[in-house]
């Protein structure tokens, strides 16, 4: 009988642990220490250095300030590993569907320089 129950829960708990659904990020850029926040900063600025260099990179035009947040933070979760690289562009990607290269290639830098 303790075997069976045994079973049975954990049974229960690989099918729930196997939903795929991942808590969001919980840090922010802003939240981050001092430290941290400019080893990102300094990685960021690489990466964004390194678009001008590819001539298929298209500059993301974020016309306010919440998308610019919105963005940075984003990236922040990546580089963090807070996110996947595969949810960092499907995330991107929704939000800004003409832009798939674009941050797949950003992805890609930040998987460099981690």
């Amino acid at each position: 009988m303790k075997i069976q129950i045994l079973m049975i829960l954990l049974i229960g708990l690989g099918f729930t642990g196997c939903t795929g659904n991942r808590p969001s990020p919980t840090t922010s850029y802003t939240q981050a220490p001092a430290q941290k926040a400019e080893i990102f900063h300094t990685t960021m600025k690489a990466v964004a250095l390194s678009t001008q260099k590819n001539s298929k990179y298209t500059r993301m035009a974020f016309e306010t300030a919440d998308e610019k947040k919105w963005f940075k933070e984003h990236m922040f979760h990546l580089w963090d590993r807070q996110i996947t690289r595969r949810e960092f562009i499907e995330t991107g990607v929704k939000k800004y569907p003409t832009h798939k290269y674009e941050f797949t290639f950003i992805a890609n830098g930040f998987q460099q320089r981690s």
